[in-house]
């Protein structure tokens, strides 16, 4: 039996910038290729959306959630990159996260990654939100899945180690393959339980 896992976000989640795609590649730029390698009863399906903020991501739960057993709820970049306040991007994941639950499905939440053009101006909301989304990890009782320090270079804070980002602004196919493997994890725990 396969479980579908929605996976429900930004460019992060659609796989940017997808070369590979465009050249009739096979999906290494996205993290979901890779999580995918671990179990083959899962099915992640891609509902990412390059440039879109929390509550557009939000518009689009309903047809992400439908049919699947387990939700992966990214996003936060865009509101940040378009100087808006963080505490509403966290409201709206939250929500996102609460519609989840009710539906009953399992829901990881992933934090916001480092952001190499953005630093340093984009540092502080980056941390800010990050610790507001551990926050309604914490309080809704979901797992936080660590895409921030998995792809933020211990010797230059705040941002991406080189290798690890395409453009400064996306992962690069490792930096996708290390964000599979943290999803990877919390889908194999969430099948055993």
């Amino acid at each position: 039996m396969t479980v579908v896992v929605a996976c429900l976000g930004d460019s992060i989640t659609e796989g940017s910038p997808g070369w590979d795609r465009l050249d009739g590649g096979d999906g290494l730029s996205r993290w979901e290729h890779w999580a995918g390698q671990a179990d083959p009863r899962v099915s992640f399906e891609n509902h990412g959306i390059y440039g879109q903020r929390t509550d557009e991501i939000a518009a689009r739960f309903d047809e992400a959630a439908a049919g699947a057993a387990a939700i992966v709820i990214q996003g936060g970049i865009n509101d940040i990159a378009q100087g808006l306040p963080v505490e509403p991007a966290a409201e709206s994941l939250r929500a996102l996260v609460r519609r989840a639950k009710r539906l009953g499905l399992a829901v990881a939440l992933a934090d916001v990654l480092p952001w190499n053009n953005g630093w340093p101006q984009a540092e502080a909301p980056i941390r800010r939100l990050n610790a507001l989304l551990a926050e309604v990890a914490r309080i809704e009782e979901v797992p936080l899945l660590g895409f921030h320090d998995a792809l933020e270079d211990p010797e230059r804070p705040g941002r991406m180690r080189e290798e690890w980002s395409s453009d400064g602004d996306h992962p690069s196919v490792e930096g996708y393959r290390l964000l599979g493997l943290e999803v990877a994890g919390w889908t194999l725990a969430s099948l055993r339980a």
